[in-house]
């Protein structure tokens, strides 16, 4: 079974949150009454698993490379300057090496899915090609069958178009403004008898009613995206293999009841 001593779930020091001090066995109690204990714990392991894996296997992050990362986060957000970088992780309660050895984390697990997983891309986009389908969708929601079937009809008849009626009858306000655009899905976006009629249906067919938990749906495709191997699509097939990865050896911990030694100080948070 994995072991985790609580007090190396968080700093042993307080946290200071705006002048501010919060006992780290008060922020544990509190993960415990949200429902949030659990996931930290299951975090904190899987970093464990992928630092003991990229040792293994002499993968490591140099210096220049966080830096680099450092560099595009700073763009990204507009912190243009030391010390708007400084005030900013000032707010977040870290400090400028806590903010790298995070980044650091980020880029080893990054580099171990790489050389864990990068040879099977291509292979595992050839035996799933169906799951990388996309459509270019238009939604109305309704909160009524009736009125779903109704304005299937309308819009059959020529007597509203599918983008009018997304306009003034979906519930969502959003979708409203955008006239019932949804945007490119994947396949696994619908549930597998949705996803049957979806890809076998015409450009431009009004699909539905189709009930989706308390409400119903029309449906219309615009655009068949073919699958294609393209650095999206290579970064969500390494992301889904390393996730099925980390958690088959979390649950081989767990089975095999090996503990994990938490007790440096990369596990404290």
């Amino acid at each position: 079974m994995v072991t985790l001593r609580q007090g190396q779930l968080l700093c042993k020091e307080m946290v200071n949150f705006s002048g501010i001090s919060i006992e780290s066995e008060t922020i544990v109690s509190f993960l415990k009454r949200q429902v949030q204990l659990k996931e930290t714990c299951q975090t904190i392991v899987y970093q464990q698993i992928i630092e003991r894996t990229a040792q293994e296997r002499g993968i490591a992050v140099t210096p220049e490379e966080i830096q680099a990362e450092a560099d595009r986060l700073r763009y990204e957000m507009r912190l243009e300057s030391a010390a708007a970088t400084f005030a900013w992780l000032e707010e977040q309660l870290i400090t400028p090496e806590e903010w790298e050895a995070g980044i650091r984390d980020r880029l080893l697990k990054q580099k171990l899915a790489e050389s864990l997983f990068a040879h099977e891309i291509e292979r595992y986009f050839v035996q799933n090609r169906l799951d990388f389908e996309q459509i270019l969708l238009y939604k109305i929601v309704v909160p009524y069958e009736q009125l779903a079937q109704e304005l299937f009809y309308q819009i059959e008849e020529n007597e509203i178009s599918f983008y009018e009626a997304a306009h003034l009858y979906d519930v969502d306000e959003q979708r409203r403004l955008k006239c019932g655009y949804e945007g490119k899905l994947y396949r696994h976006s619908f549930a597998p008898e949705v996803a049957a009629i979806v890809f076998s249906s015409r450009l431009a067919e009004v699909i539905g009613p189709v009930q989706s938990d308390a409400q119903y749906e029309l449906l219309l495709i615009e655009e068949f995206i073919a699958a294609e191997l393209t650095d999206a699509t290579r970064k969500k097939i390494i992301d889904r293999l390393f996730a099925e990865w980390i958690e088959s050896e979390l649950n081989y911990l767990i089975h095999h009841e090996t503990p994990i030694d938490l007790s440096d100080d990369r596990s404290e948070l």
